[in-house]
């Protein structure tokens, strides 16, 4: 069985997002990042991954995948019935590759990170200044479409979701980009994001304060 370890409300609430859309049953194990210990045991986070880092996707025979951007086209790849990801070879394939590494890259790394890692405000003043244009990119996108790439859900659509559900707690309203607002309520709507979204915010509502 496959097996992730996650965070809750972290990046690999994608991940989560893609296994239950792709129906694929997973044991999942809770790591607490400040203190990089698993919940569930006594080890060390950093035996399973030298990085430190969520998701980590532990493969059926045995293997680990790292980063949100490969482990959420893994995940598609199993079940490719389910239009997760686009085939290899066809041009949208890519464009779902260009959208996971602008999320991960431009709102994830360069905004988020800081925002909820970094304390000082000359760290913050930088990725703060920034968050306006970068996200302006996705509303214009979106303007006139449903999801990222075609015209069904794929990963990047559990990327961004996720992404976009943490910009508020980290300071921004995405009420000023309209596009990014409705769409974020859409994804919401589906069934299985709204139970993935309930099932973390349940386990981060229990985490201890000094493990959080």
């Amino acid at each position: 069985m496959l097996q992730l370890y996650f965070s809750p409300m972290a990046c690999s609430l994608a991940s989560r997002i893609a296994l239950m859309e792709a129906g694929l049953d997973a044991r999942y194990h809770q790591v607490h990042l400040a203190t990089k210990t698993i919940a569930d045991g006594d080890g060390d986070f950093r035996d399973i991954s030298s990085k430190g880092a969520v998701p980590v996707l532990v493969l059926e025979n045995g293997e680990r995948l790292t980063e949100s951007a490969a482990v959420l086209q893994y995940i598609a790849d199993l079940r490719p019935e389910r239009g997760l990801a686009p085939r290899p070879g066809d041009i949208d394939r890519y464009r779902l590759q260009e959208w996971l590494s602008f999320i991960g890259a431009e709102i994830h790394k360069a905004f988020l990170f800081p925002t909820f890692w970094y304390k000082d405000d000359g760290s913050l003043a930088k990725p703060r200044a920034r968050i306006t244009q970068t996200l302006s990119v996705p509303s214009a996108h979106l303007a006139d479409r449903e999801f990222l790439v075609g015209q069904r859900f794929t990963v990047a659509d559990a990327h961004l979701a996720w992404a976009l559900l943490l910009l508020r707690p980290a300071g921004v309203d995405i009420a000023q980009w309209p596009p990014l607002a409705g769409y974020l309520e859409r994804m919401q709507a589906r069934p299985v994001v709204r139970e993935a979204i309930a099932t973390e915010m349940a386990l981060r509502r229990a985490i201890p304060a000094n493990a959080a």
